[in-house]
């Protein structure tokens, strides 16, 4: 049992029953108001304004939050005080309610949900947090660099090259956590390496290849592969001058395919009816179609399709035809999920994967836990997935049903065609610690 049964469940008799003095509708042993009537009046009070109304614009956030499968679970919530704190600095302000408006409140998790709630309620319009929250980090990181022609420069890479890229690269979809990880390195890296030039009386414009060989040899320099790239960037724009340094680029796997352990694991998700749905399907999808962490948060309903006879789901361009039980499974997620937001239910949310904020999928990391905690290494199975795959299937066909790019594909096909002389020297040639 997921949730306590309500009273008609547990004694259909009428006659047994109080009815709450309030709404008169709701079965209970007390007389006193009823849980959702409880809560109705406590947001009532912290969401009037001066005159003791509710502003229109939050009306939907009332009636959604009264309206919940458990009131219990929101009295709790509601009995934080940094909750009531929130929600009566919102219920004060005279303007429009925005995301900016809520910027300039106290940071933290507490506002993250209540956003969430917003923009599922459709107070708010939906906004890439992540997006955001790199923005501002970004934006902090150049400040602090106290020399204006290194801010410039910092400016310049992070803003003008990474964060356009980025943009250019979304389109209409949320920056996912590798995006954001991958951005942030890029940065880390250069402000690193500024900081090293700065130790050492130099820029970037006096730098030479001997200090930069000096820098490459030092044991304390880190994000060497992200460091190549900006000294490229700062190369090609004139920032720096005559420097070289590359660092070698393999798409293969980062350790030995381990197909037995891959099938192993794909028959224990299979038969195993111990374990989550959700967890075994987002395990299938990695092992059996190599699909990234974060692409399985962000699968929807929209992305699979039932038949009498089958079920499919469209990871690229083309659908691909899910054999059993993992159609009966995907079958029975899509009616049942629900994840653990206060608000929302499956019906509501597109989300393949909902997770515990309102109107947003399962994140990555909480994904990429859940399935190392069933004994899966999503990385590396990823890894042996897809060089197997590519050993079995030509490369647009590959793309077209894995979601990815012809050229990766053909990178992968041409790792897993058994030249197994040029691989076995790779891993051999790689630094181990």
């Amino acid at each position: 049992m997921q949730q306590p049964l309500c009273a008609q469940c547990t004694n259909p008799d009428p006659e047994f029953w109080d009815r709450c003095p309030v709404c008169r509708t709701t079965w209970q042993l007390s007389q006193q108001p009823c849980q959702r009537c409880i809560l109705d009046q406590r947001l009532r009070h912290l969401l009037s304004n001066e005159t003791g109304t509710i502003r229109s614009e939050l009306t939907s956030l009332h009636k959604a939050l009264t309206g919940v499968t458990r009131p219990d679970s929101t009295l709790t919530w509601l009995s934080r005080s940094k909750v009531r704190e929130l929600l009566a600095q919102i219920a004060g302000n005279t303007g429009p309610l925005t995301h900016e408006i809520l910027d300039q409140l106290p940071d933290g998790k507490t506002l993250a949900h209540l956003r969430s709630i917003l923009v599922a309620t459709n107070v708010l319009p939906p906004r890439d947090e992540r997006l955001t929250a790199l923005e501002r980090w970004i934006t902090t990181t150049v400040q602090n660099r106290t020399d204006p022609a290194e801010r410039r420069i910092l400016h310049n890479y992070a803003v003008w090259h990474h964060l356009r890229r980025l943009r250019q690269r979304l389109g209409e979809n949320h920056t996912t956590r590798l995006q954001d990880l991958n951005v942030r390195c890029h940065v880390t890296a250069a402000t690193n390496f500024l900081n090293w030039l700065g130790d050492n009386a130099l820029t970037l414009d006096t730098c030479t290849q001997a200090d930069l060989d000096r820098w490459i040899t030092a044991s304390t320099s880190s994000h060497r592969d992200e460091t190549s790239h900006f000294l490229r960037w700062a190369v090609k724009y004139r920032h720096a001058h005559g420097l070289t340094y590359t660092t070698p680029y393999w798409t293969a796997p980062q350790g030995t395919p381990d197909t037995e352990k891959r099938w192993t694991d794909a028959r224990r998700l299979l038969h195993d009816d111990t374990l989550a749905t959700s967890d075994r399907v987002a395990g299938l999808l990695l092992l059996l179609y190599a699909q990234r962490i974060a692409t399985i948060t962000h699968l929807t309903i929209d992305h699979v399709r039932f038949h009498e006879d089958r079920v499919e789901i469209t990871l690229g361009t083309s659908p691909i035809h899910l054999p059993e039980p993992l159609g009966a499974m995907v079958r029975r997620l899509v009616s049942t999920r629900r994840g653990h937001a206060m608000t929302g239910a499956p019906d509501h949310a597109p989300w393949l994967f909902p997770g515990g904020h309102p109107g947003r999928p399962i994140s990555d990391e909480r994904l990429g836990q859940r399935l190392q905690d069933i004994g899966l290494n999503p990385q590396q199975d990823r890894s042996t997935a897809l060089f197997t795959l590519a050993g079995e299937l030509p490369a647009a066909m590959l793309a077209r049903m894995l979601g990815i790019s012809v050229k990766v594909a053909v990178a992968w096909q041409r790792a897993s065609s058994g030249d197994w002389t040029n691989y076995a020297a790779d891993v051999a040639s790689r630094k181990h610690p």
